[in-house]
């Protein structure tokens, strides 16, 4: 069990874990329910593991590495069963200005890429890009509104 336990220190200490991954990692180690439940108890005290620190850095780095917005990163973040109250302090750290600066440099950027003649079905695909990234339709909608 103490070997166990220094694995998943390890692993909990080489990037932010959610719950949910170590909960895979136990089960696939084979342990005891006892022990796991020990082990988790161990991690969380010893601040291993942090669900806030986890869902902030989540957003951080899909937003700023994969310039995701809040639709996709939530949906993200509910798949690893992180509290609703840990997904809205999380999404505090993405500012709105730079928000919508990204909004529209992806916007900027796709827009010359898209081979398509007829302006309404260029527009419908630049719409459909930048919602498949996760952004607010209403702020899709009024950023490709400016394409012609």
């Amino acid at each position: 069990m103490e070997e166990a336990m220094r694995t998943l220190e390890g692993y909990c200490a080489f990037q932010e874990r959610s719950h949910q991954e170590v909960e895979k990692k136990l089960a696939a180690m084979q342990l005891i329910p006892a022990a796991k439940e020990q082990i988790i108890s161990h991690l969380l005290q010893q601040d291993f593991l942090n669900e806030e620190r986890f869902a902030k850095s989540y957003v951080r780095g899909k937003f700023s590495q994969k310039k995701w917005g809040r639709i996709k990163i939530v949906q993200g973040l509910k798949r690893r069963q992180i509290s609703s109250y840990n997904i809205q302090t999380a999404l505090k750290e993405i500012d709105e200005n730079t928000y919508l600066d990204t909004l529209k440099t992806l916007a900027d950027k796709k827009w010359p890429l898209i081979r398509e003649t007829d302006v309404y079905k260029k527009r419908n695909k630049l719409s459909r890009f930048l919602l498949s990234k996760g952004y607010e339709s209403t702020l899709v909608y009024k950023e490709v509104e400016g394409f012609v």
